[in-house]
């Protein structure tokens, strides 16, 4: 559950497709966490893109871990357009623009960060990039996914792993809607703050380019990365982005 202490200091959330979207931008994002430093642990927040919010309008339980967030900011582009009809001030606040901005939060704070997720090779790239960008960052802790269901018992011992390192944030990279599923059963028992980022390590690793800003800017981010990756995401972005346009419509 939330701490009661930073309940009246969420920030507010708009309704996209009836899925409520957190009308943040980066600066006023960070600044809340760093309000609310202590309070903030133990919480999670997604980083919610077209897919994750069709998913979350079509399926209630899914629907509920969305909506249970400390914040779920609008990484995609097409939310933050919809949602600044409602919240001028809101933007995009991207998975791996967000870790980078916290990467360099922590050159002048004590931040202590767990990477969970992914496999072993990519996250190995990853730490290298770390290591390499920003050698100030304190890493406590790593761990890549297993690729399947865990057991209660598994995620009991999980969590005494990820807590014994202390962390201040644990960064989730299982995708979605694993890796939000997990942050909410996670909820009031890992001690960081969660922060599911799906392909963001991979990105930051430089494993998965990242769309050249002009393309972000105009909202054609997922055709470039369709182009990329044609086969995995044709179902995606065919089927969910044209829902999303529809379900769009009928919620005006």
């Amino acid at each position: 559950m939330i701490n009661q202490e930073i309940l009246n200091n969420i920030p507010q959330r708009v309704k996209i497709i009836d899925v409520p979207i957190s009308a943040v931008n980066m600066n006023s994002c960070i600044d809340f966490l760093f309000s609310n430093w202590n309070a903030v642990h133990g919480n999670y927040i997604c980083v919610s893109n077209v897919h994750t919010t069709v998913m979350a309008h079509d399926n209630s339980e899914y629907f509920k871990v969305q909506s249970a967030s400390l914040l779920s900011v609008p990484d995609g582009k097409p939310l933050s357009v919809i949602g600044r009809k409602q919240c001028p001030e809101m933007d995009r606040v991207t998975g791996p623009d967000l870790m980078r901005r916290i990467f360099e939060e922590s050159k002048n704070k004590s931040i202590r960060h767990y990477f969970y997720g992914t496999s072993q090779e990519d996250l190995n790239a990853l730490l290298c990039k770390v290591k390499e960008a920003y050698p100030w960052v304190d890493v406590v802790g790593y761990e890549p996914s297993v690729f399947r269901p865990m057991s209660k018992t598994e995620e009991n011992v999980l969590v005494e792993r990820i807590n014994k390192t202390n962390p201040d944030i644990v960064w989730v990279a299982l995708g979605a809607p694993r890796q939000e599923e997990f942050c909410y059963r996670m909820q009031g028992k890992i001690n960081g703050l969660m922060i599911g980022v799906g392909g963001a390590f991979n990105v930051i690793s430089g494993v998965i380019d990242e769309a050249p800003q002009w393309m972000q800017d105009i909202s054609m981010e997922w055709f470039y990365r369709f182009m990329k990756e044609p086969k995995r995401l044709f179902k995606r972005y065919v089927t969910t982005n044209s829902r999303f346009i529809w379900l769009n419509l009928l919620h005006r």
